[in-house]
């Protein structure tokens, strides 16, 4: 099942309403389903390397609209909407281990950790941020800047190597964004030692 929704995805982005997809599946992966849209980004961006950057702001504006959704579902109809959802994915227990010990410096590192990396699932903390009462505006700026920066760094790589980096970042994106979203966190860290009282712990 999960397969052919995979290959129904990859088989929008030859259609002529491509990047309006591309918007809804990023909005889609944010909210409520796991849809990486990356398997529309990556395959529309090499066909047109001139519209990368253009592509990258479709699939990130779709992406946070896609994670406020999310945390509406999840500060406004978490027991008819968000719980249901969860159990049907088996990630309730995730949800509440990490709900137990979520605050805004918590939420910032998984957002950064989701956004860049899926881990966790995107739908997962948006809809806890919701559910937990995060501030709002800290939510928007930490989805905002990474799955902005996500998307306009694939754009870049895409538009500066082509086809030459594909296979590159088709087998270590993973790894890739494992590196930024680290750094990312590492930098915030310091920030809030530096400048604050320090980090929220659980």
């Amino acid at each position: 099942m999960f397969q052919k929704t995979m290959d129904w995805t990859l088989s929008l982005a030859s259609r002529k309403s491509a990047e309006v997809w591309l918007g809804i599946v990023a909005f889609v992966e944010s909210s409520f389903f796991f849809l990486p849209a990356e398997l529309l980004f990556l395959p529309m961006a090499l066909a047109r390397p001139e519209r990368a950057y253009w592509l990258a702001l479709i699939a990130s504006v779709g992406s946070v609209l896609g994670g406020m959704a999310g945390y509406y579902i999840g500060a406004v109809a978490f027991n008819e909407l968000a719980a249901p959802l969860l159990v049907a994915m088996g990630k309730m227990n995730a949800f509440e281990q990490m709900k137990a010990c979520t605050g805004d410096d918590t939420m910032v590192t998984l957002l950064l950790t989701s956004s860049l990396t899926h881990i966790p699932p995107m739908k997962v903390v948006t809809i806890l941020a919701g559910a937990a009462n995060v501030s709002f505006a800290l939510f928007v700026a930490t989805c905002v800047v990474a799955r902005g920066g996500r998307f306009l760094a694939l754009a870049w790589a895409l538009n500066t190597y082509g086809e030459d980096i594909r296979h590159f970042i088709e087998k270590r994106l993973g790894l890739i964004a494992a590196i930024g979203g680290g750094l990312l966190i590492a930098a915030y860290i310091a920030y809030k030692l530096l400048f604050s009282h320090g980090i929220t712990a659980c």
